[in-house]
């Protein structure tokens, strides 16, 4: 039996960094259809990783901008009948309405997952780090809160 040729990269690797690398250069105009592409792949949790990763690097971008509603909108019929993206976009929004101090309700915030609380945590929300501080969902994103807090000078124990 001959050995296996290791240095061949498996097929999902290909098409993962294949798709990033389109969806890192994807026109906004294009950007919805190729979505749906990577989406409709067969190995679908390599197609999720590789959209969920494009999801954070465009919200990041967009979020505290005027075109976010518009792209959001968008980006949600694209990841309907996908659970776990059309969940990071919410938390995305819920990231962007505490920015901006947009209406948010502290039950969404507790509810949220803990990469968006701790990505809440690092930042200078007062009202959202209090929430975190005393009641987030790990230790790590109670004392991150609660640091923050700390440094703002509101830190109430």
């Amino acid at each position: 039996m001959p050995p296996e040729d290791t240095t061949r990269e498996p097929a999902e690797h290909a098409r993962f960094a294949a798709y990033l690398a389109e969806l890192e250069r994807v026109t906004d105009t294009g950007e919805i259809e190729l979505v749906g592409r990577v989406l409709a792949d067969p190995d679908r949790v390599m197609a999720k990783a590789a959209v969920v990763r494009h999801l954070d690097r465009r919200a990041a971008e967009l979020c505290l901008e005027p075109a976010w509603e518009g792209w959001a909108a968008a980006m949600a019929r694209a990841m309907v009948p996908h659970p776990f993206l059309t969940r990071r976009l919410r938390e995305w929004s819920l990231f962007r309405a505490i920015a901006l101090r947009l209406p948010w309700h502290r039950d969404d915030l507790l509810a949220s997952s803990d990469w968006l609380q701790l990505r809440i945590a690092t930042g200078t929300a007062p009202e959202a780090l209090g929430i975190l501080a005393g009641s987030g969902r790990t230790k790590r994103i109670r004392h991150t809160a609660g640091t923050g807090l700390t440094r703002q000078g509101r830190r109430t124990r």
